[in-house]
């Protein structure tokens, strides 16, 4: 529905007209202005919303409308209206609705109103599913540190300062490069949402291996892997026959 409407036009008795018959039409509608030149159309659109349309005359005191657009970047529908048709298809150019010729009448004005209305009506529906579809796209942040308890107070830790976590009896353990062991309070189950894949892997129930932190990768029995860990020679972790082949891809990328 429209709301509101700016009427650009230099003409009073033009404008005068547009106003008539804009009240018949969309009395609801209110009325923002009537602007007479290109350089007023600038200022009052420099520091104003859009409305929900413009009434714009193509030839106004100082010059062609047209010259509009090369100051301000209008994001609302225009509906021409002119004395001349030389500038039909400059004014499609813009977002142009309709493009009418004066005198206005009342059916073509209506028909140019209607056809705003349908097309604000489709941009209402279409802007949450483009929002949707760009949040999709959007490249996901993925979890950088974690911010843990320490002494009487606290400190962070680096994600690629984890060479890998371990759960071991519900309690969740990041063992350092540096050969330290911290708790974190996320399971294995949410960290694997929230570490960047290209560099964390699920191995199994109970590892998540930073990529470099594998020192060796071997065949195991029945289709398996078994991988050793740089610092942590002694861990044995398995990686199951279903979950080797998406290793293995995961290791070549």
């Amino acid at each position: 529905m429209i709301k509101h409407i700016l009427i650009i036009e230099d003409e009073k008795p033009n404008a005068d007209r547009l106003k008539r018959l804009l009240g018949m039409l969309r009395p609801q509608a209110t009325i923002l202005g009537v602007l007479e030149s290109v350089k007023g159309s600038v200022d009052w659109l420099s520091t104003h919303d859009c409305p929900d349309v413009i009434m714009m005359d193509i030839r106004l005191a100082d010059g062609l409308s047209f010259n509009i657009f090369k100051e301000i970047e209008l994001k609302c529908p225009v509906i021409f209206t002119t004395a001349y048709d030389e500038y039909a298809v400059q004014a499609f150019k813009h977002f142009s609705i309709d493009y009418l010729l004066k005198p206005v009448e009342k059916e073509e004005l209506e028909a140019a109103l209607e056809r705003c209305e349908e097309i604000m009506t489709a941009m209402q529906s279409i802007n949450p599913v483009v929002e949707q579809l760009l949040n999709h796209f959007k490249p996901k942040e993925f979890r950088s540190r974690f911010f843990l308890p320490y002494r009487d107070g606290y400190k962070t830790l680096l994600s690629n300062d984890i060479a890998f976590f371990s759960s071991e009896m519900k309690i969740t353990n990041a063992f350092t490069n540096h050969g330290n062991i911290e708790i974190v309070p996320q399971s294995l189950e949410e960290l694997e949402q929230q570490l960047d894949p290209k560099c964390f892997f699920r191995a199994n129930r109970q590892y998540i291996i930073h990529r470099d932190a594998i020192a060796r990768v071997h065949n195991y029995f029945n289709g398996k892997l078994k991988l050793d860990l740089k610092k942590n020679p002694d861990r044995e972790v398995i990686i199951s026959r279903d979950k080797a082949p998406v290793f293995k891809l995961w290791m070549d990328y």
